[in-house]
């Protein structure tokens, strides 16, 4: 007598689609993530196009010794709004300098860039962070956060490393602009071109804020 065949069962698959679905979420908000991108680099392209030429901020017929402390205060606040794009750009460099010559400061800040971007910034408001099993508000993420910058900044390396940079590139800066004699055929142009970049800053943290405000809005 042949023997009767096993019912076959019916298999829920809501656990694998849960899963599928978990694994195909992004671990990070992708469009506000490209937002701040695309709003950061457009922000920078504008500034820099307002920069002067190089050859204007290194020619040696215009140096010379200041007569006195007053006048290079003078000659520093004059030469700063005209070629203050130059000046943050050598300020940028000097920095750059100081992190690739200290790689555990460069990768520090930038684990610590990359942990607020992913973790907090730019993670999904429904995608709670994980860590060995442990599961994380968003107030416990961003405390952990607070306490990593303040160890990672003020209890390592990386922040001698950006104030040494920063005093250096200061230096180079004052240095410039306390010999660099002012000419009048650019002072007349000097409002427009600092009050252009001063909105090119303002632009560029505007759109910073407003591409991470929608993630954290989410949060509180």
């Amino acid at each position: 007598m042949a023997s009767a065949a096993a019912p076959i069962l019916p298999v829920s698959t809501a656990q694998s689609a849960s899963a599928t679905s978990a694994q195909s979420q992004p671990p990070i908000a992708t469009p506000a993530f490209r937002a701040l991108i695309t709003h950061l680099s457009e922000s920078l392209r504008n500034g820099f196009s307002q920069r002067r030429p190089w050859g204007e901020l290194v020619d040696r017929s215009a140096f010379s010794k200041p007569e006195s402390l007053s006048d290079a205060t003078v000659r520093i606040r004059k030469n700063y709004s005209y070629f203050r794009v130059n000046y943050l750009s050598v300020l940028a460099i000097v920095l750059a300098f100081s992190l690739v010559t200290n790689p555990f400061s460069l990768f520090m800040l930038l684990g610590l860039l990359a942990s607020w971007l992913f973790l907090y910034l730019f993670r999904p408001s429904d995608q709670p962070l994980v860590i060995f099993g442990r599961t994380f508000s968003d107030r416990e993420t961003l405390g952990i956060l607070v306490v990593l910058s303040v160890f990672v900044i003020f209890l390592t390396s990386v922040g001698s490393v950006l104030i040494s940079a920063l005093m250096v590139g200061a230096a180079l800066i004052c240095a410039h602009g306390a010999f660099r004699v002012p000419e009048d055929l650019f002072l007349d142009e000097q409002e427009p071109a600092a009050t252009g970049f001063l909105s090119f800053l303002g632009g560029a943290a505007s759109n910073a804020a407003a591409a991470a405000a929608p993630t954290v809005a989410a949060r509180v």
